[in-house]
């Protein structure tokens, strides 16, 4: 749910230096967390990322969704919502991964964007809480081959 995540990481630099992927070269872009997703959505397992974001959009965000098609490649299904377009959801305070419907995985940032905590949380009570804000956040996003970032 933030619009800038650890600005200091070096591929954001090469991307703002002009580095693109090169989708036919998959060696130079595929890793270890691509591989669980395959995994994953092989098994039968649904995986969802659902990104808000305010527009115009930063930087970052631009390229998050530059590196998004990996994502895409390996099974993920990913959607966009302009945070404009969030106003009357109520959402949770941080980002999260559900899984299973039951373990929440949460991440605290530092307000430059470092990741400086992670929890597990398997509170029923919040892990409702999380899985409907996810499920309202996705049906209003847009998928990510119809968002255009503005």
């Amino acid at each position: 749910m933030r619009d800038v995540y650890a600005l200091n990481d070096p591929k954001f630099d090469a991307w703002k230096a002009g580095h693109r992927i090169d989708l036919n070269d998959r060696s130079s872009w595929w890793r270890p967390w691509l591989q669980n997703i395959v995994d994953a959505v092989t098994r039968g397992v649904e995986v969802r990322r659902a990104r808000i974001v305010s527009e115009p959009v930063s930087n970052y965000i631009r390229y998050e969704y530059d590196i998004t098609v990996p994502n895409l490649r390996a099974g993920e299904q990913v959607r966009w919502l302009p945070r404009r377009r969030a106003t009357d959801l109520a959402l949770p305070g941080n980002d999260f991964w559900l899984f299973d419907g039951a373990t929440l995985l949460i991440h605290h940032f530092s307000g430059e964007g470092d990741k400086v905590d992670s929890e597990i949380i398997t509170d029923q009570a919040v892990t409702k809480l999380c899985a409907e804000a996810f499920e309202a956040v996705w049906q209003r996003a847009v998928p990510h081959e119809d968002y255009r970032p503005v």
